[in-house]
């Protein structure tokens, strides 16, 4: 996925990258192949398809940082709703109650964490926020 995700962002920046360049440029300059428009359609292109491709890839889930990943087990702290998707709007796919152990996966996007759940005996994977996990040996206040 995230390779034909780099190959679109680079079909875009090729597009807007001679679209801008009939704009900008005087039309002379396109008239015949020379070295000045290769130069404006790979540089244009590989400048934008990176900041396109770049903005796409820094919306994929990321590892947790090593810090967190030393306490891999979290109790839950008040009734929790696992997700297929992070934020609030992704569809609920269990609810883990109070007091359960959830094991992180290593996946994250801000504060949500994708973790595992045994409810009602089966295992479920699901994004979950953060806000509703204590550290598994952490004392209640």
């Amino acid at each position: 996925m995230a390779t034909l995700l780099t190959v679109a962002a680079y079909g875009l920046a090729l597009l807007l990258t001679l679209v801008l360049a009939s704009l900008l440029t005087p039309a002379s300059w396109w008239r015949r192949p020379n070295a000045r428009a290769a130069a404006i359609v790979a540089g244009g292109t590989w400048g934008l398809g990176a900041l396109f491709a770049g903005a796409l890839h820094a919306t994929e889930p990321k590892p947790l940082p090593p810090t967190a990943q030393l306490a891999s087990h979290y109790q839950v702290f008040r009734a929790l709703n696992l997700r297929d998707g992070t934020g609030t709007s992704a569809k609920r796919v269990a609810v883990v109650p109070a007091g359960a152990i959830v094991a992180a996966t290593g996946m994250r996007e801000g504060d949500w964490w994708q973790v595992r759940a045994q409810v009602s005996g089966t295992q479920v994977t699901g994004w979950a926020s953060s806000l509703w996990l204590r550290r598994a040996d952490e004392r209640p206040k």
